[in-house]
């Protein structure tokens, strides 16, 4: 699922088998307890706080387990920032970004338990 039809475009042809669905993270166009896992990588860190409830509330309503993989915080790296990234075309983008101990993302998301906890990323199932 992509909410942006370029990266589905781009997705397809290395994904044939899979099941591409345009929609946005927030409301999904899915029935509860349609997976078994959701896999969340390195999305959760770049959502702002009312938007953080609501997609721990869908995940959690849609999936019976969710995998969160994002940004470990580290020494030199504050746990929240505003980042400017540059992509290959030149054209320049703000993104809102937040680093995570494993402890504090299980805290987030009620419960859990780590499945890696390195320098740079941390890996939970809640």
């Amino acid at each position: 699922m992509d909410q942006s039809p370029a990266m589905l475009r781009i997705a397809r042809p290395r994904l044939p088998n899979a099941s591409l669905v345009q929609a946005d993270a927030l409301l999904p166009p899915f029935a509860d307890r349609s997976f078994d896992l959701l896999l969340c990588a390195h999305f959760y860190g770049h959502l702002g706080l009312a938007d953080r409830a609501r997609f721990v509330a869908v995940a959690k309503r849609i999936a019976n387990r969710v995998l969160v993989i994002d940004a470990a915080l580290r020494e030199g790296v504050l746990p929240e920032e505003v980042q400017t990234r540059i992509l290959q075309d030149g054209s320049r983008h703000t993104v809102y970004k937040r680093f995570f101990t494993s402890a504090d993302l299980i805290a987030e998301w009620g419960g859990g338990s780590v499945l890696y906890d390195g320098r740079w990323f941390i890996a939970v199932v809640c």
